[in-house]
């Protein structure tokens, strides 16, 4: 039995609405994620950890944003 195209469209329209648009890139990137380290792990090869340290820079870059953000509302008051 082949699948044809309104049924794949079926199946998009109901992932949309289960994960919605802005996650379901999310999704896509952990799937990704998740194939690449599978394949990895099969072949032997250690699994490398970019995706953490760019979960810490991202969190560095977010934390350096609130304390400029706390730096301008401390001159607002001053002046």
């Amino acid at each position: 039995m082949a699948v044809g195209p309104m049924q794949i469209l079926i199946v998009v329209v109901l992932v949309i609405l289960l994960f919605g648009a802005g996650r379901l890139g999310e999704v896509g990137k952990g799937l990704g994620d998740g194939i690449r380290n599978f394949k990895k792990g099969i072949s032997g090869d250690p699994p490398d950890d970019d995706g953490d340290a760019e979960v810490k820079q991202l969190k560095g870059k977010k934390d350096k944003a609130a304390e400029g953000d706390e730096a301008v509302a401390e001159k607002k008051e001053k002046a």
